[in-house]
């Protein structure tokens, strides 16, 4: 097992050439794709897009396996997403608002630039294709919400070890390619939607269950969580996205507070938020939300978007 303070020295390095090239990066985004298809467009109860006009507005999001709602007890993608839910909420308010969701279970900063796991009609990745529809729709679109870069991770902590070279490498992407993303959604979409992007969750905190071993693997966990983050952060912010602050929410580095859980007894209340937030603490062993923890990164976001208003 890696010390915490090798951890920590090797991550904070990588942190810091992370921001260094968002501030370098900050300007001149690329140029827009062409017009793509959408994916999953829903509007009255999950009705099909019948194009511009009859003064629609479009809630475009874009992700990864949390943004199309997979639900491992079911073994698919679900209409628990988080954008499912927000979506809900904002309709309520504005019954002409369709949402259009791009998002891609399993995929990573890269593949979402250059594709190579979900299809999309007329476009080569889901960058391509978000791309195209913002260009497509400019000036109807209000709200765009990104959540990309877990994958580029997750697969870094295995058992009570970390494979540091892992994520430093992933990390090191999410802060090239991040930047990239956004500045791309920007550039198609223009000035009036309203951008924000989340950052994560630990669900590696789990480990804390597993005796002193796995509470010191927690503890490093939430150094590469803290490192990670401050990678999506600097992107989002050198784009002009807003922060959701998933992590925040979670209360993923506070091991000082306890609460009980039902069955698992006093935790610490970033381990608690993990267990009854996601299916690490179940049967599943899995990182992903469940429809409670869906439902409170919808109210992350929410809660950035009422802020405009």
């Amino acid at each position: 097992m890696l010390s915490t303070s090798r951890i920590t020295r090797a991550l904070v390095g990588v942190v810091a050439a992370v921001l260094a090239s968002a501030a370098l990066t900050g300007a001149a985004p690329p140029a827009a794709a062409t017009t793509a298809q959408a994916a999953r467009p829903s509007g009255h109860h999950g009705s099909g897009h019948r194009g511009a006009g009859h003064g629609k507005e479009y809630y475009v999001s874009l992700g990864d396996s949390l943004s199309v709602g997979f639900q491992p007890n079911v073994d698919r993608n679900t209409s628990a997403s988080y954008p499912d839910q927000l979506f809900a909420k904002l309709r309520k308010h504005d019954p002409n608002l369709v949402h259009v969701s791009f998002g891609c279970s399993g995929e990573t900063t890269q593949t979402m630039i250059g594709g190579g796991i979900c299809s999309y009609r007329g476009a080569a990745s889901q960058l391509a294709a978000a791309v195209g529809f913002l260009a497509a729709h400019r000036g109807q679109v209000r709200l765009v919400t990104l959540d990309i870069g877990a994958n580029d991770v997750d697969g870094c902590a295995v058992g009570n070890t970390l494979n540091l070279t892992c994520a430093e490498q992933g990390i090191t992407a999410v802060g090239t390619e991040l930047p990239q993303i956004a500045q791309r959604l920007r550039a198609a979409g223009g000035p009036r939607p309203q951008y924000i992007g989340m950052n994560y969750y630990d669900p590696f905190l789990v480990a804390w269950l597993g005796g002193a071993a796995g509470q010191q693997q927690a503890r490093e966990s939430v150094t590469l969580s803290t490192a990670f983050n401050g990678a999506i952060q600097a992107g989002l912010h050198s784009s002009g996205f807003e922060l959701a602050d998933v992590s925040r929410t979670f209360a993923t580095d506070d091991f000082t507070r306890q609460v009980g859980v039902p069955g698992l007894g006093e935790l610490p209340v970033n381990v608690a938020h993990v267990c009854e937030w996601t299916w690490e603490c179940t049967k599943y062993v899995n990182i992903h939300a469940n429809t409670l923890g869906y439902s409170v990164i919808a109210g992350v976001f929410r809660r950035v978007v009422e802020r405009r208003r």
